[in-house]
């Protein structure tokens, strides 16, 4: 027997509304900010994520789920930033669009250890704000981000922001952490020593507790950024406070990917443990140019669709359809049943039938596991009388209805109550 690979998960037909419902409610805010679905493929050029992401970043370094095709190297996508910045370029979107804001959803592949909130295939949703460098598009992004949140039916989570600054302010905090880690690097792990060497703003991404002691022992505050970049940051700080946005500054906060600068962000939630970020972004002014193409600012995030799940503790699922569920007895009830089945679907009514030959008492206990709102029930007598039998399944009502009369009745917001009920002898 096969089974599935660890870090992956199926997801099964009870969990998928709740899927169903982050995506629809996620499709429902993007769209009032304006936001328009892109689908890049899952499968890049893995010199895409090595040139984008950093040689040195451990999703590059360790990470990468690599496919060889003869002499070609690729790599199934790990983020989806890259592959949307690509887009963007290789399909010439600035000329088409200027500023462009795009969301998209799917999934995403790490090779690590899975863990609680973790997997090696993962899902995404967020969101790139292509084609400005204005702080004003950092507000509405964070701002954005905040909204799904509410809509998802998140509750007690915290945003954590920061600045990077620009490149030149980049250097120079990497310049001032490598002088203020220099009397501990030999108590730093062995990925940090590595680190401290190559990449020095990625020690205070380690998720080692004994470097993260070291760390938060450092002033890390706005003393490296320059006056354009200290005004840029105010002007994010004060409109989010303008818009009621909480958020806590977090001077260590420097994300995992090299390609950030400026304001960045991290949405932390306690119901993950050690894995609490539920989702991140941040400012990429830099990485279209670096790619090949425009010399655009660029502003996003992205949510992590499990964690989000686990975060709403439940809260979220989509609502049930109101099923209704066909059964027949005998031959030519069936062939009318099935006349029925397709009439309900072409008006939009959800329907489905019993097709395993079972009793009465045993398709209604089939439409009970389906949790059918309603059952129709034709027999030959139901034939004869050109009527169909009603059954309320939460009440236990029966009813009779004429046929003509079904789909109207079933519209109804009492689901043909109006008519009268079956008779029956005593």
């Amino acid at each position: 027997m096969f089974k599935r690979i660890s870090g992956t998960k199926d997801i099964l037909p009870d969990e998928t509304p709740s899927w169903q419902e982050v995506e629809d409610l996620g499709r429902k805010v993007f769209s009032l900010y304006n936001y328009r679905e892109v689908r890049p493929p899952l499968l890049e050029e893995a010199k895409l994520f090595s040139r984008s992401l950093g040689e040195f970043a451990e999703v590059v370094q360790k990470q990468m789920f690599l496919v060889k095709n003869q002499d070609e190297l690729y790599a199934l996508r790990p983020e989806a930033t890259a592959s949307v910045a690509r887009a963007y370029i290789e399909n010439n979107l600035d000329k088409t669009y200027g500023f462009l804001k795009l969301y998209y959803t799917g999934a995403m592949f790490r090779l690590e250890r899975p863990q609680k909130g973790r997997l090696r295939q993962f899902h995404h949703i967020g969101c790139e704000a292509i084609g400005s460098s204005l702080p004003e598009v950092d507000i509405e992004v964070i701002s954005l981000a905040n909204r799904l949140l509410e809509a998802w039916q998140v509750n007690n989570y915290t945003i954590k922001l920061n600045s990077l600054g620009c490149s030149e302010d980049k250097s120079k905090l990497s310049l001032n952490l490598r002088k203020a880690l220099k009397s501990n690097k030999g108590s730093l792990c062995e990925d940090c020593k590595v680190r401290y060497e190559k990449n020095t703003l990625r020690i205070l991404d380690c998720k080692n507790e004994a470097c993260q002691e070291i760390v938060s022992k450092i002033s890390l505050e706005e003393k490296h950024l320059c006056p354009e970049c200290k005004a840029h940051f105010e002007t994010v700080k004060n409109g989010l406070q303008n818009l009621g946005i909480r958020y806590e500054i977090l001077p260590q906060l420097v994300r995992g990917l090299d390609y950030y600068t400026r304001t960045i962000f991290e949405i932390k939630h306690d119901a993950l443990g050690t894995q609490d970020a539920i989702g991140a972004g941040g400012r990429y002014d830099n990485l279209l140019k670096e790619l090949g193409g425009p010399d655009v600012g660029a502003m996003g995030f992205a949510f992590g669709v499990e964690r989000i799940l686990l975060a709403s503790c439940g809260r979220l699922k989509k609502p049930e359809e109101n099923l209704v569920y066909i059964i027949t007895m005998g031959e030519k009830p069936k062939a009318q049943g099935l006349r029925l089945l397709q009439d309900l679907r072409r008006e939009g009514i959800a329907a489905d039938t019993d097709y395993e030959g079972k009793s009465l008492k045993g398709a209604l206990r089939r439409a009970n596991d389906l949790r059918a709102k309603r059952v129709l029930i034709i027999g030959e007598d139901e034939l004869k009388k050109q009527i169909v039998t009603l059954k309320d399944m939460g009440s236990g009502e029966q009813k009779e209805i004429k046929q003509e009369d079904l789909i109207q009745s079933l519209r109804g917001a009492n689901g043909g109550c109006e008519a009268k009920p079956k008779q029956t002898s005593s």
